[in-house]
């Protein structure tokens, strides 16, 4: 059986990048914990750098980032820079649990635009178990009782977060016949630097020079999230259908509160370790069925 745009053995390489991205940025909230800073300014700081320093190593190789780079990049990097400033304020009004689990929803808003416009196929168990595991993630963020503390706009700022980190999914899945992965991996950083920038200033967080504590931070942060996490996921994309890209976005909340316990002594309950193993079995039964309808694309009507 033949899969789109892809051979099985890339396909597999994808499956483990997309693993290896959300698993670096499950672990960047633990890194932002030790950095004091405001979260868009750690934002602002986090693509800018990484933006300016991958563009100055891509020119140096003679590929430097071109008008048409910047502008094939535009809308994934708008959208990636709407996600970060719509989801710290909504963790600012609403509580962390209700925006975690809001955003929770992107592969339901992902997939239905895979359906749609890319005519990826989603088999009916892949479905079932997509949900099983949203439900697990649920369960993971709110297990330990949550916060009473929300609000409605904070809410309605979760779901804009929700909608704008899809459009960056969807986005990254257009920009292949364009340009490159990392050419887009880079163009979007510049442009959610360059906005993220503004917005700090405009929420009152300081841009002014970090603490070498803070600089450490923020290297690993940039780096990591950056190269593991944008890098690979931005490529993943172009060889994994989209769907199960953004499915392997719910592996993240479970990293971050194993990172949290393993690092900050954060408490895990017996319910949320129970979830957790229910996630990550269901995202395992997705991709074992990849083998199956769930990889190929939709016959064209013409």
């Amino acid at each position: 059986m033949t899969r789109p745009d892809t051979d099985d053995s890339t396909h597999s390489l994808g499956i483990v990048a997309a693993a290896v991205a959300v698993s670096a940025w499950g672990l960047s909230g633990v890194v932002a914990k030790n950095i004091d800073m405001g979260g868009i300014a750690i934002a602002a700081y986090r693509f800018t750098i990484y933006g300016v320093v991958i563009a100055a190593v891509m020119g140096l190789r003679r590929n430097p980032v071109t008008l048409r780079v910047m502008r094939a990049s535009m809308w994934g990097g708008l959208a990636l820079a709407a996600d970060v400033a719509f989801f710290f304020s909504a963790v600012k009004m609403t509580s962390v649990a209700n925006a975690t689990v809001i955003g929770a929803l992107q592969p339901v808003v992902v997939s239905i635009v895979a359906a749609r416009f890319f005519g990826e196929i989603i088999d009916r168990r892949d479905i079932i178990l997509g949900a099983l595991a949203i439900a697990g993630v649920a369960t993971v963020v709110l297990g330990d009782g949550g916060s009473a503390a929300r609000s409605l706009t904070g809410d309605l700022l979760a779901i804009g977060a929700l909608f704008s980190w899809s459009a960056y999914f969807v986005c990254s899945k257009q920009a292949k016949d364009t340009i490159t992965s990392q050419e887009y991996t880079v163009g979007a950083a510049l442009w959610t630097g360059a906005v993220n920038i503004p917005l700090a200033l405009l929420f009152g967080q300081s841009l002014g020079w970090p603490s070498t504590a803070s600089w450490i931070g923020l290297i690993v942060l940039t780096f990591g999230a950056g190269i593991l996490g944008h890098g690979l996921m931005n490529w993943s994309i172009q060889q994994i259908p989209l769907w199960i890209s953004s499915t392997f976005t719910l592996l993240i909340p479970l990293v971050s509160a194993t990172a949290a316990w393993i690092w900050l002594g954060e408490s895990l309950q017996i319910v949320q370790i129970v979830a957790m193993v229910v996630v990550l079995a269901t995202l395992g039964a997705i991709v074992a069925n990849q083998s199956g309808i769930g990889a190929r694309p939709r016959p064209l009507r013409r």
